[in-house]
């Protein structure tokens, strides 16, 4: 059996490293220009296929059967060649939806949900709120309701972005202040690169809980392996694979004091993983054509913390990689969310008698308990995980993956 991804232009995808735990079945990447979409779709060698943007209401007529939702939603993502060689149409992105937005907490009757966007996505997640009983406003640059209403919708318990504002690679921006809307008790995004885009990271700033695209991606995948294979497939294997692509796609990012071992640490659990690694100062040595000390002296901390800032904000978009970052890099506060968009960020902490101050000017010009003092409790609001470094390479990187392994 041969199932696949349609689409134009696909770049990478999850995709198939999902189904190849659902069932035993090739699964491909199928990038299709327009002009050739009809021979493809009539004489392409597949037996099933994901579709993707912009195919999703263009395959539409090439089915001889579509299923209620397919049709009431208007688009179609999941084909399924019959015996006789016709095309059956279903929309697996509603079960991904639903099972997005039952895990996190659901909506009641009556209550509003504010839709982000009217594309194809927006339908599906449309479908599923107005089923379920809830008041929908969808909220547009060009519909009837546009972001600057959004005031007037400040009782509103749910929010749902369905545009690409937010995904890789235009991290950081967003479409909504979340101040105008006091009553939110959820806020999805259908995005999952990054892991946590800007929207999510101002929700969980607010403690408002939230959520990315990706349990959305792997439930609906689990439902197109059904419609593939025809056998039923546990929803326990949902939480499976989210589990390891969470794990495989999250950046290991180590901060902490100068010296700390983060550069060893870092270049040890990267062999581990097979993962690529980055030395936040030798990223920035790069970029300012000198050493660090000598770019202290010239410029000062002031200009060095604005290149780190840069150079971590390219870093922090990246995926499974491991990081090491300068030992001030807490000292910027707008830092954190650019590391803790993609990852899982872990304190190394070793005695302060055993760091060394070579090539370090900060260090050098300070008393080391004052300095640790100082940015305790930056590293402390940073982390996520907080390891001590006093033993030997191999036993630190060992706890570190026993602790990441844990949900």
């Amino acid at each position: 059996m041969i199932c696949g991804l349609l689409g134009e232009k696909l770049g990478h995808s999850y995709s198939p490293r999902i189904h190849r735990e659902l069932g035993d079945y090739a699964y491909r990447l199928f990038e299709v220009a327009p002009e050739n979409l009809e021979e493809f779709l009539l004489h392409g060698e597949y037996d099933g296929l994901n579709v993707t943007i912009p195919y999703k209401k263009a395959v539409m007529p090439y089915c001889k059967e579509l299923s209620p939702r397919a049709r009431a939603i208007g688009s179609v993502n999941t084909l399924v060649r019959r015996a006789d060689g016709s095309l059956y149409g279903d929309n697996t992105d509603y079960d991904g939806f639903s099972w997005l937005l039952a895990g996190n907490g659901g909506i009641k009757v009556g209550e509003k949900a504010l839709v982000l966007g009217n594309g194809g996505a927006s339908l599906t997640v449309q479908t599923v709120l107005r089923e379920l009983g809830a008041e929908v406003i969808v909220i547009s640059r060009r519909g009837e309701t546009g972001y600057s209403d959004l005031p007037k919708h400040a009782d509103a318990t749910l929010l749902v972005n369905t545009t690409p504002v937010g995904m890789y690679p235009k991290n950081g921006e967003r479409l909504v202040d979340l101040d105008v809307l006091p009553k939110l008790r959820c806020v999805l995004d259908l995005i999952y690169n990054p892991a946590r885009t800007r929207l999510l990271l101002d929700a969980e700033e607010r403690g408002i809980p939230c959520e990315g695209g990706l349990p959305m991606l792997v439930a609906q995948a689990k439902r197109a392996a059904e419609l593939f294979t025809g056998k039923s497939i546990p929803d326990s294997y949902n939480n499976k694979i989210l589990c390891q692509l969470r794990r495989e796609m999250q950046n290991i990012i180590l901060i902490g004091m100068p010296g700390c071992g983060k550069s060893t640490i870092g270049r040890r659990l990267a062999e581990k993983l097979n993962r690529p690694f980055y030395d936040a100062d030798e990223e920035i040595v790069k970029v300012i054509g000198c050493s660090i000390p000598e770019f202290f002296a010239k410029e000062g901390e002031a200009a060095f913390r604005r290149v780190e800032t840069q150079i971590l904000s390219e870093l922090g978009k990246k995926s499974s990689c491991v990081i090491a970052t300068g030992g001030g890099c807490v000292t910027r506060p707008e830092n954190h969310p650019l590391l803790h968009q993609n990852g899982k960020l872990i304190w190394l902490q070793r005695d302060l008698d055993r760091l060394p101050k070579d090539g370090r000017p900060i260090s050098q010009r300070s008393d080391l308990r004052s300095l640790y003092r100082a940015r305790k409790t930056s590293y402390e609001r940073f982390c996520d995980i907080m390891i001590e470094n006093d033993r030997s390479p191999e036993e630190t990187v060992s706890e570190i993956l026993q602790r990441l392994s844990q949900p």
